[in-house]
This record gives structure tokens, sequence and C-alpha cells, in this order.
């Protein structure tokens, strides 16, 4: 059974910088889909970068290009790195899984779900 534990969330000051974990077990698959996305109150939810595992393939909606980072680390692990962090940026935000090997910015391609971190950009 695919588990993802998401951490790194909190509150910070506009300008500032979070750097957000997600730490995955139970995954099997030769070569798979990790991504971030985020929900804010009242919005649907929206895909913010993935990454392709084996061939680190990355994308970013464009909003997030230039502020966010995504990586992957050891065997279960992917990080986002995001700076300059705008009150826009408030939301939830869920790592994901996908088995397939294409990056889709369409949740609904996604088959595993974190329970979220909470962002919060306010002075």
């Amino acid at each position: 059974q695919v588990q993802l534990i998401e951490s790194g969330g909190g509150l910070v000051q506009p300008g500032g910088s979070l750097r957000l974990s997600c730490t995955a077990s139970g995954l099997t698959f030769h070569n798979f889909v990790m991504g971030w996305f985020r929900q804010a109150p009242g919005t649907e939810r929206e895909f913010v970068a993935a990454i392709n595992w084996k061939g680190g393939f990355r994308y970013y909606t464009d909003s997030m290009k230039g502020r966010f980072a995504i990586s992957r680390d050891g065997q279960n692990t992917v990080n986002l790195q995001m700076n300059s962090l705008e009150p826009e940026d408030t939301a939830i935000y869920y790592c994901a899984v996908d088995r397939g090997t294409i990056i889709y910015t369409d949740l609904t391609y996604y088959d595993y779900w974190g329970q979220g971190t909470q962002v919060t950009v306010s002075s």
C-alpha cells in the first residue's frame, strides 16, 4: 500500500522561503511521477510541479517557475523548495504519485495522495 507523508509546512512572511518534503512508502514501480498540488480555500486543487522519478524531468506551472524547485532525494522523497513566497501561495499543499511516466497537470491522473500540509504566507 502506498502512503505519502508531507512535512515542512508552516507560517512564513511574504518574501520568505519554505521547503516541503514528501516521503513515500510502498512504492514498487520502476518509474513514476511525483508531484505537488495545492488548494486554497474556495478554489480547486491546482498543479504546482512534478518530477519523473527515473529521468528527473521536471515540469512547473508557469507562475511557479523561478520561485519553486522540485527535487528528488534518495529512494522515496520529493522536495519542493519555495522561495519569494507571496500571500497568494497560501494553501494546503499535497503530494501525489502517478504510476505512469508522463507528467500531467490534471489531478485525475494521480493515483495516490498525501494528507496535505498547510502553508500560510502572512505578515
